[in-house]
């Protein structure tokens, strides 16, 4: 993937964490999602006194892609740190929920990008990140 777009879908991702609801943990993540047709998704953690009716930043840019016809995703930015923190010190990989829900969309072979920064990131394949998936070849 191209240095330009991963700069763009991080700065998407930095922008949406900003609006992250995270009274519980404290935590504040966003992400980005590129589709297939390159139109970019933004979401953030939204948390519930309800610990179970949270979403994820991942799962919130992705249903808002969904929710708009579009069920192919190529890549995936995610930025989390403390939501008081002046920086991002640490990668906020996706949860294994995540991972899963990215899969049904974007397969092995979508881009997950985790950063610190716009320069501190790392890329990987989902297929890296959930080897072996389950799929809906499984249910064949």
């Amino acid at each position: 993937m191209e240095e330009e777009l991963i700069v763009t879908l991080l700065i998407n991702a930095f922008d949406a964490r900003m609006y992250s609801y995270c009274p519980y943990s404290g935590y504040a993540v966003g992400a980005a999602i590129l589709t297939d047709d390159d139109e970019i998704y933004r979401g953030c953690n939204v948390e519930n006194s309800s610990y179970g009716a949270t979403i994820c930043a991942e799962r919130c840019a992705g249903l808002k892609a969904v929710s708009e016809g579009k069920k192919k995703f190529r890549a995936i930015a995610i930025v989390g740190a403390p939501k008081d923190a002046s920086e991002v010190n640490d990668y906020a990989y996706p949860c294994g929920i995540c991972r899963q829900f990215l899969y049904e969309f974007g397969g092995g072979d979508m881009t997950v990008i985790v950063a610190k920064s716009i320069d501190d990131k790392k890329v990987f394949k989902l297929s890296e990140l959930l080897p072996e998936a389950f799929s809906s070849d499984n249910l064949n």
